[in-house]
C-alpha cells in the first residue's frame, strides 16, 4: 500500500491486544508523547471518547484497549491522514466501536453535539504561531506547529464538546504551561493533575501531561515526574508497562 507521498506505508505493532497502525513515514508519524497520553488517561474510564487531531488513529485505537469506553472518535483535518486511520480501524476490526472523522478542530462544535462527550484527549501542536522554522510544504508541520489551529480552539473545542464533569487529556511543552492553564482554566476546564515527563532522572521536563475536569473547583495536585529512559536506548519499567512490551530488548 502505497501513502500520498508516493513512499511504503509502514505498518506498526501497537503492543496492545494485537493491534496495528497504519502510518505513512513521509507523512505524520505518531510518537512517544501520544503513547505516554493514552497511558496518563483513566483506565476507567466510560462513555464516549473524542481524539482531537488524532493524525493516524493511534490515541483512540490504543485507548480501545486501554479504556472502557463503547465509542471513541479521533477528528483529524488532514484527509491522507485520516484515510489511513480509517483504513486502521477497519484492519483491527474496530468500525462498530471507532469513527474516524475528517474535519476542523475550529469547526468541532459543528461536528459534534455539546457536551456529548464524556473524555476528550489531545496531543496538539506545540509550537505556538510564528514560532520556529518550517517547511509549509512539509505535511508534517500542521501536526507540530499552530498552523491550522491554535492551542484556544482545542480548548475551546474540548470545552464545548466535553460533559460537566468529563475529563481532558492533552500532553504538551512545559514551557507553555502559564499559558496552557490560563486558556484551560477560562474556558472552564480546571487542572486537577499535572505529570512532568523527563528523558532521564536528572534531566530538565521536556512534556507535561495535564488532566482537567469540565466545571470541577480549583484544586490540583502535581504527581511525581514519569522518566522515560534508565539509560540511553533503554526505557524505565513505566514505560515499558505503558507501550506494553515485556522486555527493552530491541526498543529505545
Amino acid at each position: 500500500m502505497s501513502g500520498p507521498l508516493g513512499t511504503e506505508v509502514q505498518t506498526v505493532d501497537l503492543m496492545r491486544g494485537g493491534l496495528q497502525l497504519l502510518q505513512d513515514p513521509a507523512g505524520f508519524c505518531f510518537g512517544i508523547d501520544a503513547v505516554l497520553l493514552t497511558g496518563f488517561v483513566d483506565p476507567a474510564s466510560t462513555g464516549r471518547l473524542l481524539d482531537l487531531g488524532t493524525g493516524t488513529g493511534v490515541i483512540p485505537i490504543l485507548l480501545t484497549e486501554k479504556t472502557k469506553c463503547t465509542y471513541l472518535a479521533g477528528l483529524e483535518i488532514h484527509a491522507p491522514s485520516a484515510r489511513l486511520a480509517q483504513e486502521s480501524v477497519r484492519r483491527n476490526g474496530l468500525t462498530d466501536r471507532v469513527e474516524i472523522v475528517e474535519g476542523d478542530i475550529r469547526e468541532a462544535g459543528e461536528i459534534f453535539a455539546a457536551a456529548s462527550f464524556d473524555v476528550i484527549t489531545s496531543n496538539p501542536p506545540y509550537f505556538a504561531a510564528g514560532k520556529g522554522r518550517y517547511d509549509p510544504a512539509d505535511p508534517r508541520a500542521a501536526a507540530r506547529h499552530e498552523i491550522l489551529c491554535t492551542f484556544s480552539d482545542v480548548s475551546r473545542a474540548a470545552a464545548r464538546l466535553l460533559k460537566r464533569g468529563g475529563h481532558f487529556y492533552l500532553v504538551h511543552r512545559p514551557e507553555r504551561l502559564p499559558e496552557l492553564l490560563g486558556t484551560l482554566c477560562a474556558d472552564g476546564l480546571e487542572p486537577k493533575r499535572l505529570r512532568m515527563v523527563q528523558p532521564f532522572r536528572e534531566s530538565a521536563p521536556n512534556m507535561v501531561l495535564i488532566d482537567c475536569v469540565r466545571g470541577a473547583r480549583p484544586s490540583m495536585k502535581t504527581e511525581p515526574a514519569l522518566i522515560i529512559y534508565e539509560a540511553p536506548g533503554i526505557y524505565t519499567e513505566e514505560v515499558l508497562r505503558i507501550y506494553g512490551m515485556e522486555t527493552t530488548e530491541g526498543h529505545g
